[in-house]
């Protein structure tokens, strides 16, 4: 098959080469790709220039697109939100989050396909299964159990959501992967986590803004410099990511595509 899986980062992604997205993936190649997203969170497909209709079929290889509250799809593709002219100001994604966490059941996959690229714009993940992994055993059981509320804050601001309208969920702040079964941290920018169920935002936050920056240690995180033809998935179970917003006002377009995932447990 002439597929080459290289790691990115000691702890979070791999660059794929060898396999052409815009051709049918034969079950074989199709299995070494899903033993490495398992293994890595992230996989990098470069100069892959998928048109709309490929990057679903690709998708839908790994599970049923959908798309997230308060998005749109993209004209002749619902499956797929084109990311574009996010003013810096109200960019949600200039966060460490989770795609959707405010939702019942949030996605399990994210793809993205690099359109149009300035000078910059980088995105960054985050590896929440080592976050959680390195926490002394006295944390980890203090952490279990809790769950955490979650609420589309910078979303709803971005789109111009009223306040009654802003979709709310709960979910385990430590979630446990439904294909590995390796724990992850499962948190977000203060703005979307609000607190812990059952305390008080006041007694929440040092926990969580502790969470939040050990998650995000430099030797625990990947940074992609994106090219035109990009393709990058992550999996939205157990990695974070951010989108860095240093390019002004110049052109950056990014089609996007979300899995329907499991409720978190």
């Amino acid at each position: 098959m002439g597929i080459v899986v290289e790691p990115l980062t000691g702890s979070v992604g791999a660059a794929v080469t060898g396999v052409d997205l815009k051709r049918p993936l034969e079950a074989a190649a199709f299995a070494v790709l899903h033993r490495a997203f398992l293994e890595h969170g992230v996989l990098v497909f470069r100069d892959q220039h998928v048109p709309p209709g490929a990057q679903v079929a690709f998708a839908r290889l790994w599970g049923e697109p959908v798309v997230t509250a308060m998005l749109k799809g993209l004209d002749g593709h619902p499956e797929i939100v084109q990311i574009a002219r996010i003013p810096k100001e109200t960019a949600s994604t200039e966060a460490w989050h989770y795609d959707a966490p405010f939702t019942a059941v949030p996605p399990k996959i994210t793809l993205l396909s690099a359109i149009v690229v300035p000078h910059g714009g980088d995105t960054m993940w985050s590896n929440q299964v080592r976050a959680y992994e390195t926490l002394s055993p006295a944390m980890q059981r203090m952490l279990a159990g809790q769950r955490a509320c979650f609420r589309g804050v910078r979303l709803a601001r971005m789109y111009g959501v009223p306040e009654a309208e802003i979709p709310a969920a709960t979910h385990p702040l430590v979630r446990t992967h439904p294909e590995t079964g390796r724990k992850a941290i499962y948190i977000g920018h203060p703005d979307n986590l609000q607190r812990l169920e059952d305390m008080t935002e006041a007694e929440s936050r040092p926990l969580l803004d502790f969470l939040y920056a050990h998650s995000t240690q430099p030797d625990n995180v990947y940074r992609h410099m994106w090219r035109v033809g990009d393709v990058v998935m992550w999996d939205n179970r157990c990695t974070m990511h951010y989108a860095v917003h240093d390019y002004g006002q110049a052109e950056r377009v990014l089609n996007r595509v979300t899995l329907k995932g499991e409720v978190p447990a």
